[in-house]
C-alpha cells in the first residue's frame, strides 16, 4: 500500500494533501537551462543549454501523459523558456491538449506580436520576473537592462489586451521596502503581484547571506501580506511566517512530492521546484517509464507522503501553523530537515545557524563560463568561483545570438 492508497477520503484538504494526490496540482517544468541573463539568485544556476534536453517529440509525449493524468496546468520556466526554438509550438500543443500553461519569463521575447498572440490564447498565464520596483534594485540582482526589458514586456502585454499578467518578485532585503511600489506597478499594468521567497539553492546559495530578509523585515513582510494578501499571490512561499501567530491565505503547507514537483530540461523529476539536487531526485521520465509511474510509485515521494515527525519543532506552539518551514531552505543551509527553518520567525533558526553544519555541495551548475554584459552588478563586484566547463556550442553560451529585439520591433511596424 502506498501513501496515495492510504490518503483519507474525508477531512480537511491539508490532511488529504499531506498523503499526496493522484496527479500534482502544479507541475513545474524547466524547459531549458539556456538564459540570456545570469541572475544572482537563480535556483537552477541557469545560463547554458544542456545538450541532453528533451526533444520536441519527447516534450509532446510528456504533455500527452499530463493530459491523461488530468494535470490542470504546468508552470513552465527555465532558464528563459521563450528562447527555446520550439517554445511557442509546445505552448500551443499543451493548450490544444487541455493542459494549461503558466510560464515565467524575463520578458526578452514578449514582443508586441507575441503579446497579441498570447492575448488571443486561452489557458495561458504569463509571469514576468522583476526583483526591484526600480532599475537600481532590480538590475543589481538580475543584470543591467533587465528592468527595462521586463517593463517593456508588461507594456506590450497590456497594450495587446492580455488579461491579468503576473509580476513575479523574489523578496529580498533590498526590495522588501518596495512592496507598495510593486503593487502600484502591478496596478499600472493591470497585472497581479506575485511574491515568492528567496531560497538558498542554485546560485542563490552564494548570495543568500546577503539577500535574504532580516528578521525585522520578515515582520514587515508579514504585516504587509496580512493587509494585502487577498490581492497578492504567494504560492505558499511564506507559510513559515504563520509562526507570528496568524496564517496567511493559502495552504500553508510544504507541497514537495505531495501536490507539486519539478521536471528539469533532461526529464529528471525532483520533489521540490526549489531543490534541484540529487537528494531530491525521484527519477527520469525517459528511463523510468514516464512521469505518472514516478509520481505515483517513486520511493522518495512515498517517504515524503508518509506522516512526518516534527523533530525539534514539534515542541513549538506554532508547529501546526508553520509545519517546520521550508524543506529546501533547511537543506541548502545545512540544517536538519526535521529542525527549524533558517528564517524561523521565533528565532530558533538563528541559533541553529550558529551550530556546526555541513553545507551540501552545489547541484548542477549551468552558469555561463565567462562573464556577460547581463551579469548582475553584485556578481561583478564579488566574483564567484567558476564551477562550469566550456560551453557546448556558441548557441549554448549565448542563446540569444543573432536576436535583436529592437530589430524585431522595427519589423513589426
Amino acid at each position: 500500500m502506498t501513501a496515495l492508497d492510504s490518503r483519507p477520503r474525508s477531512g480537511s484538504l491539508i490532511e488529504q494533501f499531506e498523503y499526496g494526490l493522484d496527479a500534482p496540482i502544479c507541475l513545474t517544468w524547466e524547459l531549458t537551462y539556456a538564459c540570456n541573463l545570469e541572475c544572482a539568485h537563480c535556483l537552477s544556476s541557469s545560463g547554458r543549454r544542456d545538450p541532453r534536453e528533451l526533444t520536441t517529440k519527447q516534450c509532446e509525449a510528456l504533455i500527452d501523459e499530463l493530459q491523461r493524468m488530468q494535470v490542470f496546468y504546468v508552470n513552465i520556466g527555465g532558464g528563459e523558456p521563450t528562447i527555446r526554438p520550439d517554445f511557442w509550438h509546445l505552448l500551443e500543443y499543451a493548450v490544444a491538449h487541455q493542459v494549461g500553461v503558466k510560464f515565467s519569463t524575463n520578458g526578452v521575447r514578449i514582443t508586441p506580436e507575441r503579446a497579441r498572440f498570447l492575448a488571443s490564447t486561452d489557458y495561458v498565464d504569463v509571469q514576468v520576473s522583476l526583483d526591484g520596483a526600480t532599475a537600481e534594485v532590480n538590475d543589481y540582482v538580475r543584470g543591467p537592462g533587465s528592468y527595462d526589458t521586463a517593463l517593456r514586456a508588461l507594456g506590450n502585454l497590456a497594450d495587446a489586451g492580455f488579461q491579468d499578467a503576473k509580476i513575479s518578485v523574489v523578496v529580498t532585503r533590498h526590495n522588501v521596502e518596495q512592496l507598495d511600489e510593486f503593487k502600484a506597478l502591478a496596478d499600472r499594468f493591470g497585472a497581479t503581484l506575485r511574491l515568492t521567497r528567496l531560497r538558498p539553492s542554485g546560485r542563490g546559495a552564494q548570495v543568500w547571506d546577503e539577500l535574504h530578509p532580516r528578521s525585522e523585515q520578515q515582520r514587515v513582510l508579514f504585516d504587509w501580506l496580512m493587509v494585502h494578501g487577498d490581492d497578492v499571490l504567494t504560492g505558499d512561499s511564506f507559510f513559515h511566517l504563520a509562526a507570528f501567530g496568524q496564517s496567511l491565505p493559502g495552504l500553508n503547507l510544504c507541497g514537495a512530492g505531495r501536490v507539486v514537483c519539478l521536471i528539469d530540461p533532461i526529464g529528471d523529476v525532483y520533489a521540490c521546484p526549489f531543490a534541484i539536487h540529487d537528494e531530491f531526485l525521484a527519477g527520469n521520465v525517459l528511463s523510468d517509464d514516464g512521469f505518472q509511474r514516478i509520481w505515483q510509485t517513486a520511493p522518495l515521494f512515498a517517504k515524503l507522503r508518509s506522516p512526518q515527525a516534527g523533530g525539534a519543532c514539534s515542541q513549538c506552539a506554532f508547529f501546526d501553523s508553520c509545519r517546520g518551514g521550508c524543506m529546501a531552505a533547511k537543506f541548502f543551509t545545512g540544517m536538519p530537515l526535521d529542525g527549524p527553518d533558517p528564517e524561523c520567525v521565533q528565532g530558533y533558526g538563528e541559533s541553529a545557524l550558529t551550530a556546526d553544519r555541513v553545507i551540501p555541495g552545489a547541484g548542477q551548475n549551468h552558469s555561463k563560463a565567462a562573464a556577460t554584459r547581463n551579469e548582475p552588478v553584485m556578481l561583478t563586484l564579488q566574483r564567484r568561483e567558476d564551477l562550469s566547463g566550456p560551453p557546448v556550442t556558441a548557441c549554448a553560451e549565448d542563446p540569444l545570438a543573432g536576436f535583436d529585439p529592437n530589430a524585431s520591433r522595427a519589423h513589426q511596424r
